[in-house]
């Protein structure tokens, strides 16, 4: 199954604040920090401009829907009306990244890899096997593990709709350094198949992809062109 995966620099520009409808300006100017003014405004620009390209809509033209699928609240992730295509947006640090699919459901996350204490977040985000091997891990690799998992997880969970809401204790993965696999996942939550994806956004960031699919992925992966869209790619 093909998906495309997309990623830029946050930026927050004039031209692309232009193509918010009246609700996300409302939430832009919300925002108190520029930068998560800029990641918002990236998000939203990224994902119209590359749905304009696969469905000919003028970017200007689309809007989106955020009904949560579990609850019909207003916090779902954005959707496209009457397309087929459905796509994730992820942000951390420098990246923000836009993955989409045709004839299936996808979630994206990405990463920024911090020294935050990744050994009392193991005991809430890991399944019980998980931490056996992530407790096996030299100290210096455990960083990185822990983030790849991390975004694996919420890649899945992002998927499905349920976000922070389903257990990511509940999920067990394949570890790191092996292909991205759901081994078991023991909650209410639990769907399959799914496949998933790990991507390479630069140094210090991890990132994966799931798609709700029994199909095996064909990922193209690249930063945002720059050409007609005014965005600057890493």
């Amino acid at each position: 199954m093909p998906v495309l995966v997309e990623w830029a620099t946050p930026t927050d520009e004039p031209h692309m604040r232009d193509l918010l409808d009246a609700a996300e300006l409302a939430r832009h100017d919300r925002f108190v920090r520029p930068e998560d003014k800029a990641r918002f405004v990236t998000g939203r620009f990224l994902a119209r401009t590359v749905l304009a390209e696969r469905t000919g809509l003028a970017p200007e033209s689309i809007t989106f829907t955020t009904e949560c699928p579990h609850c019909a609240g207003d916090h779902g992730k954005p959707r496209l009306p009457g397309h087929a295509i459905d796509f994730s947006l992820s942000h951390s640090g420098d990246r923000v990244v836009l993955a989409l699919v045709e004839g299936a459901v996808v979630g994206v996350d990405v990463e920024r890899e911090s020294d935050r204490d990744i050994d009392r977040l193991a005991e809430m985000v890991l399944s019980a096997p998980e931490r056996e091997t992530f407790a096996a891990l030299p100290p210096g690799d455990r960083k990185r593990a822990f983030h790849v998992y991390w975004s694996r997880k919420e890649s899945i969970l992002k998927a499905t709709g349920h976000g922070l809401a389903a257990p990511m204790s509940a999920i067990h993965l394949s570890a790191p350094g092996d292909a991205p696999e759901v081994l078991s996942w023991d909650d209410d939550a639990a769907v399959s198949p799914v496949r998933l994806a790990d991507l390479s956004l630069g140094s210090g960031y991890a990132a994966a992809l799931a798609v709700l699919t029994p199909h095996p992925l064909n990922v193209t992966a690249g930063p945002s062109s720059a050409d007609g869209r005014t965005m600057s790619g890493t």
